[in-house]
């Protein structure tokens, strides 16, 4: 893991389950990334009592679903991802920049030897993470490692940088930097260590470009 000056990868939170947090308390469990987006401006601006209730739900039904997938495409990102575990919550999301959406959710639950994580996508992936257990909630370098270290079935390299791998076999990295977006409500610092990586991403890829016009 390549470390970003100013990013205290110690960090590690209390506890997973702590709502004294108003917006992370609503937002911890809610399925869909638009709905999310929303649920932050409105309550930025001290509007959110203005937001309709139906979206602030954790999840929603399948007529609902479909009544904002007519608004367009990009509001069925995180809707159509498995419904939670009892006591279970999002700790962070991998979030895609494609037509729909789509969204990848790093979970915690707590269990009686400590709390057990899981990933999930709206496809039924089969994924693989470094740390499946672990007595605390872990830092933010540990959490790095989940995606730096993670796969997917058929996603050539890592969960971080895979889906942009993926689709550079087709598009230039310079149109895919903002391809991925990794974030979390909990580990503030997640997003700015992954913008470097995407960062490093697109250079790598100059390089290549470089070696290859001199070979």
């Amino acid at each position: 893991m390549k470390k970003v000056k100013g990013i205290s990868y110690g960090f590690r939170p209390k506890s997973y389950w702590d709502d004294s947090n108003p917006l992370q308390s609503i937002l911890k469990n809610i399925k869909g990334e638009n709905r999310r987006r929303m649920v932050i401006d409105f309550w930025n601006a001290g509007q959110l009592e203005r937001l309709d209730e139906v979206l602030l739900q954790d999840e929603l039904d399948e007529e609902e679903r479909r009544g904002l997938g007519l608004t367009h495409p990009s509001f069925m990102g995180g809707e159509y991802l498995p419904t939670y575990l009892p006591g279970e919550v999002e700790i962070a999301r991998i979030c895609l920049r494609s037509t729909t959406s789509d969204v990848i959710s790093l979970r915690a639950r707590p269990t009686r030897s400590g709390i057990s994580y899981r990933i999930e996508d709206e496809y039924e992936g089969q994924f693989t993470l470094p740390i499946t257990e672990s007595r605390f909630p872990l830092s933010l370098g540990e959490l790095v490692r989940q995606f730096e270290e993670g796969s997917l079935d058929q996603l050539p390299g890592n969960l971080a940088t895979g889906y942009n791998d993926y689709n550079a076999e087709w598009q230039d990295r310079e149109s895919l930097r903002h391809f991925t977006r990794i974030e979390s409500n909990i580990y503030r610092q997640l997003g700015r260590h992954f913008e470097a990586v995407f960062e490093d991403w697109v250079l790598e890829g100059r390089e290549e470009e470089t070696l290859e016009s001199n070979a």
